[in-house]
Protein backbone atom coordinates (compact mmCIF):
# COMPACT_ATOMS: atom_id res chain seq x y z
CA UNK A 1 0.00 0.00 0.00
CA UNK A 2 1.54 3.61 -1.14
CA UNK A 3 1.59 6.20 1.35
CA UNK A 4 -0.52 9.10 1.85
CA UNK A 5 0.22 12.58 0.40
CA UNK A 6 0.69 14.92 2.92
CA UNK A 7 -0.61 17.91 0.41
CA UNK A 8 0.18 21.07 1.50
CA UNK A 9 -1.36 23.00 -1.25
CA UNK A 10 -4.63 21.78 0.47
CA UNK A 11 -3.85 22.48 3.87
CA UNK A 12 -2.00 26.12 2.84
CA UNK A 13 -5.56 26.82 0.85
CA UNK A 14 -6.94 26.03 4.04
CA UNK A 15 -4.88 28.26 6.34
CA UNK A 16 -5.46 31.14 4.08
CA UNK A 17 -9.51 31.04 4.13
CA UNK A 18 -8.89 31.28 7.93
CA UNK A 19 -6.46 33.92 7.95
CA UNK A 20 -8.87 36.15 5.72
CA UNK A 21 -11.54 35.43 8.02
CA UNK A 22 -8.88 36.61 11.08
CA UNK A 23 -7.67 39.87 9.16
CA UNK A 24 -10.91 41.06 8.07
CA UNK A 25 -11.89 40.07 11.99
CA UNK A 26 -8.97 42.72 12.93
CA UNK A 27 -9.92 45.49 10.40
CA UNK A 28 -13.00 45.17 11.56
CA UNK A 29 -12.86 45.19 15.24
CA UNK A 30 -9.73 47.03 16.15
CA UNK A 31 -9.13 48.93 13.19
CA UNK A 32 -5.73 47.24 12.40
CA UNK A 33 -4.52 45.92 8.79
CA UNK A 34 -1.84 43.63 8.87
CA UNK A 35 1.48 44.70 6.95
CA UNK A 36 4.57 42.39 6.29
CA UNK A 37 7.52 44.46 5.05
CA UNK A 38 9.78 42.27 2.82
CA UNK A 39 13.47 43.50 2.06
CA UNK A 40 15.24 42.42 -0.81
CA UNK A 41 18.97 42.93 -1.33
CA UNK A 42 19.83 42.90 -5.09
CA UNK A 43 18.44 41.40 -8.06
CA UNK A 44 19.22 37.23 -7.42
CA UNK A 45 16.24 35.92 -9.78
CA UNK A 46 14.79 33.56 -7.27
CA UNK A 47 14.58 35.68 -4.63
CA UNK A 48 12.59 38.37 -6.59
CA UNK A 49 10.22 35.33 -7.74
CA UNK A 50 9.88 34.21 -3.87
CA UNK A 51 9.13 37.86 -2.78
CA UNK A 52 6.59 38.66 -5.69
CA UNK A 53 4.59 35.71 -4.36
CA UNK A 54 4.75 36.08 -1.25
CA UNK A 55 3.55 40.08 -1.83
CA UNK A 56 0.60 38.10 -3.68
CA UNK A 57 -0.30 35.65 -1.23
CA UNK A 58 0.07 38.68 1.75
CA UNK A 59 -2.58 40.75 -0.66
CA UNK A 60 -5.18 37.87 -1.52
CA UNK A 61 -6.02 37.07 2.14
CA UNK A 62 -6.33 41.54 3.02
CA UNK A 63 -3.18 42.46 4.38
CA UNK A 64 -0.88 45.02 3.09
CA UNK A 65 2.44 44.24 1.74
CA UNK A 66 5.65 46.40 1.11
CA UNK A 67 8.23 45.28 -1.17
CA UNK A 68 11.45 47.03 -0.47
CA UNK A 69 14.16 47.01 -3.27
CA UNK A 70 17.81 47.88 -2.39
CA UNK A 71 20.72 47.93 -4.34
CA UNK A 72 23.60 44.72 -4.36
CA UNK A 73 26.04 47.15 -3.60
CA UNK A 74 23.97 48.48 -0.34
CA UNK A 75 26.31 48.85 2.87
CA UNK A 76 25.58 46.68 5.85
CA UNK A 77 24.56 50.27 7.48
CA UNK A 78 22.05 50.94 5.00
CA UNK A 79 20.21 48.11 5.21
CA UNK A 80 19.89 48.33 9.02
CA UNK A 81 19.03 51.55 8.85
CA UNK A 82 15.88 50.31 6.54
CA UNK A 83 14.94 47.93 9.52
CA UNK A 84 15.40 50.89 12.05
CA UNK A 85 12.75 52.51 10.51
CA UNK A 86 10.70 49.46 9.75
CA UNK A 87 11.08 48.69 13.59
CA UNK A 88 9.89 51.82 14.90
CA UNK A 89 6.42 52.14 12.71
CA UNK A 90 3.42 50.86 14.27
CA UNK A 91 1.62 50.33 10.68
CA UNK A 92 4.50 47.39 10.10
CA UNK A 93 3.85 44.03 12.21
CA UNK A 94 6.44 42.15 10.25
CA UNK A 95 9.69 42.20 8.89
CA UNK A 96 11.07 39.35 6.38
CA UNK A 97 14.61 40.06 4.83
CA UNK A 98 14.96 37.79 1.79
CA UNK A 99 17.65 35.17 2.18
CA UNK A 100 20.33 35.01 1.00
CA UNK A 101 21.81 38.97 0.91
CA UNK A 102 24.93 39.44 -0.89
CA UNK A 103 28.17 37.88 -0.18
CA UNK A 104 29.44 41.46 1.28
CA UNK A 105 26.75 41.73 4.24
CA UNK A 106 26.76 40.19 7.54
CA UNK A 107 23.44 38.32 7.00
CA UNK A 108 23.09 37.42 11.00
CA UNK A 109 24.13 40.85 11.92
CA UNK A 110 21.59 42.69 9.96
CA UNK A 111 18.38 40.06 10.79
CA UNK A 112 19.38 40.97 14.77
CA UNK A 113 18.32 44.31 13.77
CA UNK A 114 14.75 42.87 13.19
CA UNK A 115 12.56 44.00 16.43
CA UNK A 116 12.02 40.47 17.86
CA UNK A 117 7.86 41.31 18.15
CA UNK A 118 8.43 41.95 14.04
CA UNK A 119 10.73 39.15 13.50
CA UNK A 120 7.92 37.24 11.94
CA UNK A 121 10.46 34.54 9.83
CA UNK A 122 11.37 33.13 13.06
CA UNK A 123 15.26 33.56 12.20
CA UNK A 124 17.06 35.89 14.02
CA UNK A 125 19.25 34.86 17.29
CA UNK A 126 16.78 36.00 19.67
CA UNK A 127 13.90 34.14 17.99
CA UNK A 128 15.99 31.45 17.76
CA UNK A 129 17.51 31.54 21.48
CA UNK A 130 13.61 31.87 22.36
CA UNK A 131 12.72 28.46 20.23
CA UNK A 132 15.62 26.83 22.85
CA UNK A 133 13.78 27.86 25.64
CA UNK A 134 10.30 27.09 24.49
CA UNK A 135 9.09 30.58 24.64
CA UNK A 136 9.26 31.78 21.04
CA UNK A 137 6.40 34.38 19.32
CA UNK A 138 7.65 33.21 15.97
CA UNK A 139 9.21 29.87 14.73
CA UNK A 140 10.91 29.69 11.13
CA UNK A 141 8.39 29.20 8.99
CA UNK A 142 9.04 26.02 7.22
CA UNK A 143 9.87 23.98 10.14
CA UNK A 144 6.73 25.31 11.82
CA UNK A 145 4.93 24.59 8.39
CA UNK A 146 6.25 21.13 8.63
CA UNK A 147 4.71 20.89 11.97
CA UNK A 148 1.35 22.04 11.02
CA UNK A 149 0.99 20.12 7.95
CA UNK A 150 1.62 17.07 10.23
CA UNK A 151 -1.05 18.23 13.05
CA UNK A 152 -3.90 18.88 10.19
CA UNK A 153 -3.58 15.20 9.35
CA UNK A 154 -3.64 13.88 13.40
CA UNK A 155 0.09 12.61 12.94
CA UNK A 156 1.29 11.82 16.09
CA UNK A 157 4.39 13.12 17.03
CA UNK A 158 5.47 12.47 21.05
CA UNK A 159 7.28 10.23 21.68
CA UNK A 160 8.71 9.32 17.93
CA UNK A 161 12.22 8.81 17.19
CA UNK A 162 12.57 11.62 14.68
CA UNK A 163 15.66 12.39 12.19
CA UNK A 164 16.36 15.54 10.59
CA UNK A 165 19.05 15.19 7.56
CA UNK A 166 20.39 18.97 7.56
CA UNK A 167 21.88 22.03 10.05
CA UNK A 168 20.80 25.26 8.39
CA UNK A 169 19.66 27.99 10.77
CA UNK A 170 16.68 28.27 8.70
CA UNK A 171 15.80 24.63 8.27
CA UNK A 172 17.46 22.00 10.00
CA UNK A 173 18.31 22.92 13.20
CA UNK A 174 14.73 24.74 14.36
CA UNK A 175 12.59 21.34 12.92
CA UNK A 176 14.54 19.53 15.26
CA UNK A 177 14.02 22.09 18.04
CA UNK A 178 10.18 22.18 17.04
CA UNK A 179 10.16 18.42 17.03
CA UNK A 180 11.99 18.16 20.35
CA UNK A 181 9.30 20.83 21.65
CA UNK A 182 6.11 18.14 20.82
CA UNK A 183 8.26 15.49 22.79
CA UNK A 184 9.95 13.66 19.83
CA UNK A 185 13.20 12.09 20.26
CA UNK A 186 15.73 13.93 17.84
CA UNK A 187 18.51 12.93 15.28
CA UNK A 188 19.90 15.64 14.01
CA UNK A 189 22.14 14.20 10.50
CA UNK A 190 24.81 16.07 8.46
CA UNK A 191 27.42 15.29 5.71
CA UNK A 192 29.72 13.79 8.68
CA UNK A 193 27.14 11.38 10.43
CA UNK A 194 28.35 7.74 9.58
CA UNK A 195 26.21 5.49 8.90
CA UNK A 196 23.71 7.67 7.85
CA UNK A 197 21.15 5.25 5.75
CA UNK A 198 21.15 3.42 9.37
CA UNK A 199 20.39 6.10 10.79
CA UNK A 200 17.20 7.23 8.43
CA UNK A 201 16.38 3.58 8.90
CA UNK A 202 15.37 4.40 12.64
CA UNK A 203 12.96 7.24 11.71
CA UNK A 204 9.71 7.05 12.49
CA UNK A 205 9.62 10.48 11.13
CA UNK A 206 12.42 12.00 8.48
CA UNK A 207 12.76 15.57 7.70
CA UNK A 208 15.27 15.69 4.82
CA UNK A 209 16.52 19.39 4.58
CA UNK A 210 19.95 18.11 2.64
CA UNK A 211 19.74 20.15 -0.66
CA UNK A 212 20.88 17.08 -2.58
CA UNK A 213 18.37 15.63 -5.12
CA UNK A 214 17.18 12.32 -4.51
CA UNK A 215 20.04 11.77 -1.85
CA UNK A 216 17.64 9.90 0.17
CA UNK A 217 17.41 6.47 -1.30
CA UNK A 218 13.84 5.09 -0.66
CA UNK A 219 15.00 1.67 0.72
CA UNK A 220 16.65 3.53 3.85
CA UNK A 221 12.85 4.28 4.64
CA UNK A 222 11.86 2.53 7.78
CA UNK A 223 8.46 0.93 6.88
CA UNK A 224 5.46 2.82 8.11
CA UNK A 225 7.75 6.58 8.54
CA UNK A 226 6.32 9.59 8.21
CA UNK A 227 8.50 11.23 5.17
CA UNK A 228 9.13 15.07 5.58
CA UNK A 229 10.94 16.15 1.86
CA UNK A 230 11.94 19.95 2.84
CA UNK A 231 14.12 19.50 -0.60
CA UNK A 232 13.82 21.61 -3.59
CA UNK A 233 16.31 20.66 -6.76
CA UNK A 234 15.97 21.49 -10.73
CA UNK A 235 17.15 18.44 -12.48
CA UNK A 236 19.72 19.47 -14.52
CA UNK A 237 18.43 19.68 -18.32
CA UNK A 238 15.44 20.07 -17.54
CA UNK A 239 11.95 21.87 -15.75
CA UNK A 240 11.74 19.01 -13.50
CA UNK A 241 11.69 19.37 -10.06
CA UNK A 242 12.88 17.25 -7.17
CA UNK A 243 13.40 16.42 -3.60
CA UNK A 244 15.64 15.25 -1.07
CA UNK A 245 14.07 11.24 -1.32
CA UNK A 246 14.06 9.41 -3.48
CA UNK A 247 10.12 9.89 -3.90
CA UNK A 248 8.77 6.75 -6.14
CA UNK A 249 10.73 4.21 -4.33
CA UNK A 250 9.95 6.18 -0.66
CA UNK A 251 6.14 6.39 -1.22
CA UNK A 252 6.04 2.12 -1.26
CA UNK A 253 7.49 2.06 2.17
CA UNK A 254 6.11 5.57 4.02
CA UNK A 255 3.01 5.74 5.78
CA UNK A 256 2.65 9.43 4.71
CA UNK A 257 4.81 11.64 2.75
CA UNK A 258 5.55 15.08 1.29
CA UNK A 259 5.31 15.92 -2.70
CA UNK A 260 7.99 18.05 -4.49
CA UNK A 261 6.56 20.42 -5.58
CA UNK A 262 3.70 20.57 -3.35
CA UNK A 263 4.18 20.15 -0.13
CA UNK A 264 6.44 21.75 2.29
CA UNK A 265 6.70 24.49 0.02
CA UNK A 266 2.76 25.93 0.20
CA UNK A 267 3.39 25.81 4.00
CA UNK A 268 6.06 28.06 3.78
CA UNK A 269 4.52 30.93 2.82
CA UNK A 270 1.41 29.91 4.68
CA UNK A 271 3.07 29.97 7.85
CA UNK A 272 5.02 33.77 6.90
CA UNK A 273 1.36 35.02 6.90
CA UNK A 274 -0.37 33.39 9.67
CA UNK A 275 2.90 34.49 11.70
CA UNK A 276 1.94 38.20 10.70
CA UNK A 277 -1.34 37.90 11.47
CA UNK A 278 -0.10 36.69 14.93
CA UNK A 279 1.77 39.51 15.46
CA UNK A 280 -0.89 42.72 14.17
CA UNK A 281 -3.25 40.85 16.93
CA UNK A 282 -0.37 40.26 19.78
CA UNK A 283 1.43 44.00 19.05
CA UNK A 284 -0.38 45.79 16.84
CA UNK A 285 -2.43 48.78 18.14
Amino acid sequence: MEAKILDGSAVAKEIRAELAQRVEKLKSERGITPRLSVILVGTDPASVTYTKMKKKASEAIGMLSDLIELPEDSTQEQVKDVIRGLNEDPTVHGILVQHPVPKHLDELDILATVAVEKDVDGISALSLGRLVLGNADFVSCTPLGIITLMERYGIEIKGKEAVVVGRSIILGKPAALALLERNATVTICHSRTQNLPEVVRRADILVAAIGKAEFIKGDWIKMGAVVIDAGYNRVEGTKTDVGDVEFNEAVKRASYITPVPGGVGPMTIAMLLAQTVKAANKYGR
